[in-house]
């Protein structure tokens, strides 16, 4: 049954009465573009309104309009690890606290469609604070896509800590002991790096945070201390070839599930990321194809049909695998309890990035 939407079943009078549709007009994956919000500090000649984002593009700028030295910092590491980055600045009142209440500055975040956030402050209670943000819209209704980005330049026992506090699929904590960059300049310059890659799957594997400084030989992290780091949720920062800072493996801070057991099924950022990008390449179809349509019996195969076209062409991109051996576990269906809801299980295998190679070499004489 072919529907209309502006020509009336009504009309009497003779003529060819033709209009446009543009429902089926998209066929491709929406974009992945990311943007960075920083929480900074608001000083006393601040000319920036607290709790209202502000795009900025310059260090100087924002260290002006916020009256703040470290949101001068923030915004110039940003830049320095990916000058092309979509930035964002939104103040907070400190009234001369040291660890000052950020809600209210991500909670005016919200519809900013920010996918990175990076406070100035990492104590338990601001990072709590910023995961129950991302919580709060991140969930199936809010259905935002965000990330949160803190770092620490003390200990990996302090680092350790923090993380298995937090236990979030969506915060990653880098770790980088005994650098002279601040640990706000450590985070802002990871974020970037987020950032600098929109596809969600690509591990951040080696990318170097541009700016940052070489610690010392005897502060650097060792090879078992790396690996404590990760089995830990926390992402350890290295010093590579031409004495540079760079990803060893952006994880989460998810390293337990809700009975306390040991989950790695959140373990890479990557994950993350990609599930948000499933969800939102999922979502943006069904409302691009369905916008004003009926809910019958045939409705469930056509819905089912255009989720099974998004998995295809998320396979073609490898940011999802082994599609048809899922696809029986694409299930579109009636609502029981309410007749007018669609109902869906969506599988989606995500593409995990190549972070281990072990070989055996054989001997042979």
């Amino acid at each position: 049954m072919i529907a209309l939407d502006t020509i009336p079943a009504s009309i009497r009078k003779p003529g060819t009465y033709i209009e446009f549709n543009t429902t089926l007009a998209v066929r491709n994956l929406p974009t992945n573009k990311q943007s960075i919000c920083l929480v900074v500090p608001l000083g006393a000649a601040a000319t920036l309104e607290p709790n209202v984002p502000t795009q900025v593009f310059d260090p100087i700028e924002a260290g002006t309009m916020a009256d703040s030295a470290i949101a001068e910092e923030m915004v110039r590491a940003v830049i320095k690890s990916y000058r092309f980055a979509e930035l964002s600045i939104v103040g907070v009142v400190t009234e001369g606290e040291t660890e000052p209440s950020i809600v209210a500055a991500l909670d005016s975040t919200a519809q900013g469609k920010f996918t990175l956030l990076v406070p100035a402050w990492f104590s338990p209670a601001a990072l709590t604070a910023l995961r129950t943000h991302i919580q709060t819209y991140t969930d199936a209704i809010e259905q935002q896509s965000i990330i949160g980005v803190a770092a620490i330049t003390s200990t990996l026992s302090a680092s350790t800590t923090l993380a298995a506090s937090l236990n979030s699929g969506a915060i990653s904590l880098a770790l980088l002991p005994g650098t002279a960059s601040t640990p706000r300049e450590v985070a802002c310059a990871y974020a970037a790096k987020i950032a600098s890659e929109e596809d969600p799957a690509r591990p951040l594997n080696t990318l170097v945070l541009d700016g940052i400084q070489v610690p010392p030989i005897a502060k650097r992290l060792n090879r078992t201390e790396q690996e404590t780091a990760l089995a830990n949720g926390v992402t350890p920062l290295e010093v590579g070839p031409g004495d540079v800072v760079q990803i060893v493996r952006a994880v989460s801070t998810y390293t337990k599930s809700a009975t306390g057991a040991t989950d790695v099924s959140l373990l890479d950022l990557t994950t993350m990321r990609t599930l948000y990008y499933v969800r939102e390449a999922c979502r943006e179809r069904i409302r691009l194809r369905f916008p004003r349509s009926k809910l019958t019996n045939k409705t469930p195969a056509a819905v089912r049909g255009e989720l099974l076209d998004v998995l295809k062409k998320l396979e073609a991109v490898e940011f999802v695998e082994e599609v048809d051996a899922n696809a029986p576990g694409l299930i579109v269906e009636r609502s029981a309890q309410d007749v007018s809801t669609l109902k869906a299980s969506i599988p989606a295998d995500i593409v995990n990035g190549l972070h281990v190679f072990a070989g055996r070499i054989d001997l042979l004489l």
